[in-house]
């Protein structure tokens, strides 16, 4: 079987459909790709499956968020030092800064470290409002995203979620979201590509590649969001895939029955590998290690074909 073959029997094995694309960020020609293929595409620097499909992106949108920030911050508009007090008003739904009892007070920059190293969505909704949400469509557009679409940020499609169950209240959503039968969960706006944030996986390798190559922005600006990225906790997905030594830096997105993270794999030797998978399974459970660990060793043995192993 060929590189794509392979990956697909991956995702098959696991429950998932999947959209894929990495690519070797060092050699690619960013201006020269042009493969709209919805089937499995090979070339001798990237590997896809359905890499053009448009997606729901879910919390992968922070890196545009985190990017955006940093680029303040080196222009001189924002101090990264400032502080925002964070009470029970701002607080969504998720881990960090969501589970506090009590006020606390933070700055931009930790807000950016929250939201990227545990996918905070009150921290990235706090930092959103700083930053300015009709920023982040005018910033995929200078860097070429072209099918990135920026429709909102964590507390719309917190907000949209409610609407679409009918519940007033976070704790009533939860009430009632497990009540529901799977059609009318799938029917929901925040799963449909043309009602919430989205993208496709070449988009999201492109704007990975473009930080890792400090062609994003500032070096300074670029620097920080990849310092960020490495930190975050989450390792069962890309992380798994990769032997030790390998360094894997990159941003969770989850859903019920979405599983998505893009990132960077950095070996050793200097090879550095650009990487987007998108998986949607059946199962709406968020929690599922075997899609995780999936979708880690299709990245891998998608990076080992661009490295002739």
């Amino acid at each position: 079987m060929d590189v794509g073959e392979r990956i697909e029997t991956i995702f098959s094995a696991a429950g998932v459909t999947a959209s894929m694309h990495v690519v070797d960020l060092d050699a690619v020609d960013l201006d020269a790709v042009d493969l709209t293929s919805d089937g499995p595409v090979g070339g001798a620097r990237e590997v896809g499956v359905r890499a053009d499909e448009q997606v729901v992106i879910a919390s992968i949108f922070k890196i545009l968020l985190v990017l955006e920030f940093a680029r303040q911050v080196e222009a001189g508009q924002l101090d990264p030092t400032e502080r925002v007090l964070v009470t029970a008003a701002d607080r969504l739904g998720g881990w960090g800064l969501a589970g506090c009892t009590d006020d606390a007070e933070v700055s931009l920059r930790d807000l950016a470290y929250f939201a990227m190293s545990v996918s905070d969505n009150t921290a990235a909704d706090l930092l959103l409002r700083r930053v300015g949400l009709d920023l982040l469509p005018m910033l995929a557009a200078e860097l070429g995203l072209t099918r990135t679409r920026v429709l909102g940020g964590p507390r719309e499609l917190v907000e949209l979620m409610l609407d679409d169950v009918g519940a007033r209240t976070e704790a009533e959503f939860a009430r009632i979201f497990p009540t529901l039968p799977a059609d009318r969960v799938r029917a929901m706006r925040v799963f449909d590509p043309a009602h919430t944030t989205s993208s496709t996986a070449r988009d999201i390798t492109r704007l990975l590649t473009l930080i890792w190559r400090d062609e994003a922005g500032p070096a300074a600006a670029c620097a920080m969001v990849r310092t960020w990225m490495a930190r975050q906790i989450f390792w069962t997905r890309l992380a798994a895939g990769f032997p030790p030594g390998v360094r894997v830096s990159g941003k969770t997105g989850t859903l019920p029955g979405l599983h998505l993270e893009a990132g960077v794999a950095e070996y050793p030797d200097g090879g550095r590998y650009a990487i987007a998978v998108f998986a949607r399974a059946d199962e709406l459970t968020p929690r599922r290690i075997d899609v995780d660990l999936a979708m880690g060793e299709a990245a891998r043995t998608a990076v080992e074909a661009l490295r002739g192993n």
